[in-house]
């Protein structure tokens, strides 16, 4: 399914193949010989989700860009391979990189050429991936330059309040402590930004 959102509609290159069952939203340009699995969602919202020539973008993945909090495009470079049920949002990630199943890579997140993010690891807003860095299952990597942290780490807590992920991901301006305000802030504003759909035409 094809959706003209906010007067921008996706271009797909005549080399590459959309499932019937993928969705693209809005400014999402797909490269030559792409292909974009069955239950895909790539949402371009105010800004754009691009896919680079030989990309694979797998069944259930979710690429999802924003603008609540700056421009924060999803760019993938081109022989990038994007696993099932994966989650990108607002990040980029360089050519020939690996991203497994069940991986999610938050906003400001920068992947390197040829990184590989292993089953299930986070990539938290901000992070900075070296080229040709291997991040392994079921870890979390934050910071610039990055760290590595199990997810039952005693330190974990404390490095993930560091990202500031509320402020970078919605504008949530509330105290760490705060949770049930910054809650708050983060819904309402993925509300107003959501309500452009509304006016979404299927092509």
């Amino acid at each position: 399914m094809r959706i003209r959102h906010r007067g921008r509609e996706p271009w797909v290159h005549a080399d590459a193949w959309i499932a019937p069952t993928a969705t693209l939203i809005g400014d999402v340009r797909i490269g030559a010989h792409a292909r974009v699995l069955s239950g895909a969602v790539l949402d371009g919202e105010n800004s754009r989700v691009t896919v680079g020539d030989y990309g694979i973008v797998c069944e259930h993945a979710v690429l999802r860009a924003s603008s609540v909090a700056g421009d924060q495009p999803v760019d993938l470079g081109d022989h990038v391979f994007v696993g099932p049920h994966a989650t990108l949002l607002g990040c980029a990630v360089g050519g020939c990189s690996y991203l497994a199943t069940n991986v999610t890579v938050l906003q400001n997140a920068g992947l390197g050429t040829g990184s590989t993010i292993a089953v299930g690891a986070l990539v938290h807003a901000g992070t900075t991936i070296e080229p040709e860095f291997f991040v392994p299952p079921f870890t979390v990597a934050l910071g610039d330059p990055v760290r590595l942290l199990a997810p039952g780490d005693p330190e974990l807590p404390a490095a993930v309040r560091a990202v500031g992920f509320a402020e970078t991901a919605f504008g949530a301006t509330a105290q760490w402590t705060d949770r049930a305000r910054r809650a708050e802030q983060a819904t309402e504003t993925r509300s107003a930004e959501f309500a452009a759909h509304a006016d979404d035409v299927v092509l």
